[in-house]
């Protein structure tokens, strides 16, 4: 019992510990599933036995589980490429590593779970997503509304942890129910630019608000605003709060060899974000005026999200599988609600369009078994759109739509394997002409890789 606590808390600890930044995936601010194995098959999990990872997606498959102990160690590895160029200039910036917030983008897996009678019990710690760009300070989104060249960084970094407590009870030989209540963390830094004209362009369709309000509408040759809410170290975040969420789910086997499952991922319920930050006007006239003070972000939740799914063993080498999920962005993220108080008085609300729409994905994914020792696995991960052009920000990229992934899984002995997935992001481009998410037009393109490696240990 000691051994398990004991490993529960390294499971804990390091999950919180790893603050490591990473990027967008096809599921938006979410990777494209949990676990080398479900990776590898595109982030098929709802309906099969993809380890303790299971927990994130179906906690029902841990009774799918033979392992009487599992332990499970993991990275994820993201690499990515955004750019974007103006369309009026034809300048281009690429995000890339200008500063310790950035990449390579490295975060945690770990798990643990328990098989006691006809329950089964785990508790992990997982990076739910997030998404990260550094465009530095001298790039054409550093420019101010009348050509200024402010100086100033244009990046963000969102992090989301999930720390999972699952339980699945074996209902009969064929059914199984399980939950999970989930510990939610989320950290962000951002530096973005707001030029003159997408500051009017709030204020003019009621989108600002407070007593600073008119105190930067009478600045002199007002040429824009930035926001710095960023901590520049590898393991900390301007912003940062906690909360909690939770999921349900089922697996029923129709028929020998055909397994259905079905689960639900509740909003996340997340305390608003706080932190220090600095708000600084820049004046043609006067130069920059930076306002130190504290800062919010309201509201900033994970979405809900439905999925169901099909496993069919086609032979004793054959597995196929298949989940549609419906994530319900729609309602989770509407408008980024920024509230700054500055610390020799007054105070700024500020709401970012963001307007996403519900997203349908799909996921196929097989797997083969060549020996006792190596299996593989390869997988197809499509999926509508969320974001929407006219707000789309060039340092929220959250734009790739499709994967493709493949992996393998070798066993080392009896009791321990190694896991591997690779998942690309085909290149996808998204343009934005409109106020206020931008000043010039620009067109954004987006694609990435990620790697995760799995240690596996059973007892």
């Amino acid at each position: 019992m000691n051994v398990q606590k004991h490993i529960i808390g390294v499971a804990v600890v390091c999950g919180l510990v790893t603050h490591t930044p990473f990027s967008m995936a096809t599921d938006v601010f979410h990777f494209e599933g949990y676990g080398a194995v479900s990776r590898a098959m595109g982030g098929t999990a709802v309906a099969q036995d993809v380890g303790a990872a299971g927990m994130m997606t179906n906690p029902a498959t841990l009774s799918l589980s033979p392992d009487v102990h599992q332990l499970m160690l993991g990275l994820d590895i993201v690499t990515t490429d955004i750019n974007v160029r103006d369309r009026n200039t034809g300048e281009s910036v690429s995000s890339d590593d200008h500063s310790n917030n950035r990449g390579p983008y490295i975060a945690p897996e770990l798990a643990y779970t328990q098989r006691v009678g006809q329950w089964s019990f785990g508790v992990g710690a997982f990076a739910k997503g997030g998404l990260g760009t550094e465009y530095g300070k001298n790039s054409f989104l550093s420019r101010a509304t009348g050509g200024a060249n402010t100086g100033l960084d244009n990046s963000s970094r969102l992090l989301v942890l999930d720390i999972p407590f699952a339980a699945s009870y074996q209902v009969t030989d064929d059914l199984s129910i399980g939950a999970s209540l989930d510990a939610l963390w989320q950290g962000l830094n951002l530096d973005l630019l707001l030029g003159a004209d997408q500051v009017g362009s709030l204020i003019g369709s009621g989108r600002v608000s407070g007593s600073l309000l008119p105190v930067i509408g009478g600045i002199p040759e007002l040429q824009g605003a930035h926001f710095s809410l960023t901590k520049n170290k590898p393991l900390a975040s301007g912003v940062d709060a906690w909360g909690y969420s939770g999921r349900f789910g089922i697996v029923y086997q129709a028929v020998p060899g055909t397994k259905l499952g079905a689960s639900y991922t509740f909003k996340s319920q997340i305390s608003d974000m706080e932190g220090d930050a600095t708000l600084t006007a820049i004046s043609g006239e006067l130069g920059q005026i930076p306002l130190s003070g504290k800062i919010k972000i309201k509201d900033f939740q994970m979405p809900a999200k439905a999925d169901i799914g099909i496993s069919h063993q086609l032979t004793s080498a054959w597995t196929v599988a298949a989940d549609i999920s419906r994530v319900f962005w729609k309602d989770a993220m509407k408008d980024i609600k920024v509230s700054f108080q500055a610390n020799g008085g007054g105070n700024m609300n500020i709401l970012l369009p963001q307007n996403y729409k519900n997203q349908t994905i799909l996921a196929l994914g097989a797997a083969y078994v060549l020996s006792p020792k190596w299996t593989f696995r390869a997988g197809l991960r499509i999926a509508s759109e969320a974001l929407r052009s006219e707000t789309l920000f060039a340092v929220i990229p959250a734009t790739p739509t499709k994967h493709a992934t493949f992996g393998f899984s070798y066993t080392i002995s009896k009791e321990s394997r190694v896991d591997f997935a690779y998942s690309h992001a085909f290149e996808k481009k998204m343009n934005n002409e409109n106020l206020p998410n931008t000043s010039d037009p620009i067109q954004v393109t987006h694609s990435q890789d990620n790697a995760v490696i799995n240690y596996v240990y059973r007892f």
